[in-house]
Order: C-alpha cells, then structure tokens, then sequence
C-alpha cells in the first residue's frame, strides 16, 4: 500500500513538473524530430534477440553493459540501442538472462546510469536504481526497479533537482496529505 502510495505521488509531482516548465523560452529541439519506441518488441519472458528485441530502433546502434544481475558469476546481457538515446544520455537497457540457450528478455531499464543495489528481488536479482536526466543534468527522475513476475518492474520514483554544489534534492512528501 505505502508502495502504491509513492508511486501515485511520484506521477503526480512530475506531472505537476511537467506543466510548470511550460510557457518558458522554446528549446531548440532536433530539427527532425522522430518517434521513439517506448514499447518492447516482445513481452517479458519470452526469447529473443539482444540485437532486435526489447525497447529498440530499427536499425540499432548496440551498446552493451552486460553485468551480473543474479549473482551467478554470469553476466546478463544489457544492451542499448544508441540512435535512440536522447542528448542527456538517457537510454533505454534491454535486460536479457540466458536460459538454456534462450535469451529471456528481463524488461528494459530507461536511464543515463545504473547503479546495481544491495536489495535482491525475486530469483535472486539485484534491485537497480536508475537516473534518467529530464533537462540537462539538474531536474532527474530516480526510479528503483524492482525483480517480480519474471522481469524488472518500477518499485519506486522520485523527482529530483541537482544543484550546482551537486547536492541533490528530492520532493519531500507529507504522507498524511495522501489518501
């Protein structure tokens, strides 16, 4: 429930972020602006191919991150398609685990940088949290990513602003305000 609770918040506050950046100056964007996939290619569970599956373009430009996510002394194969990467840095990683030869896509991991927590999950797992930088390096969303039901799932969100003195401050919530 308390889960439930923060993540509703957590929408709400950027939601919130997001209507009051607009009216300011214009950002130039790219002068061809294309759509993004936000949708996986395949659904969690299932087999696939790191080179053309999960959250990805259509002609990829792959990079890996592979790391041990389960603690088995084998690297899972993390991989990010670089063409759809936005200029912040912020990438979507294709999580795969090899089971019996079958790559099993795990989800997909969105951020400019992933940090592999103490937590474990379920199969044994590592919890991840990841930063994805929503305008420059000073407003940030940090997501927690939680192993359930076969894949990573978003457990926890919080919207963020880093000062210049790289002090990083987070929306305080007064829990009694939400029900």
């Amino acid at each position: 429930m308390k889960s439930t609770r923060w993540t509703a918040l957590a929408l709400a506050l950027a939601c919130a972020a997001l209507a009051l950046g607009c009216g300011g100056r214009r950002s130039d964007g790219p002068k061809h602006p294309r759509p993004l996939p936000v949708e996986p290619t395949l659904g969690t569970g299932e087999c696939g191919d790191p080179a053309r599956d999960g959250v990805i373009g259509e002609a990829p430009t792959l990079s890996h991150a592979d790391r041990d996510l389960d603690g088995d002394g084998e690297d899972e194969v993390v991989v990010a398609d670089r063409d759809i990467c936005t200029p912040e840095g912020n990438c979507h990683w294709n999580v795969f685990h090899d089971d019996a030869g079958c790559l099993r896509y795990l989800g997909t991991l969105s951020a400019a940088r992933v940090q592999r927590l103490g937590r474990r999950g379920e199969r044994g797992f590592s919890d991840v949290r990841a930063v994805w930088y929503l305008t420059g390096q000073q407003r940030l969303l940090v997501q927690e990513y939680r192993f359930l039901r076969g894949g990573y799932r978003i457990a926890e969100v919080l919207l963020c602003r880093q000062s210049d003195d790289d002090i990083v401050q987070c929306a305080e919530v007064d829990e009694s305000a939400i029900h």
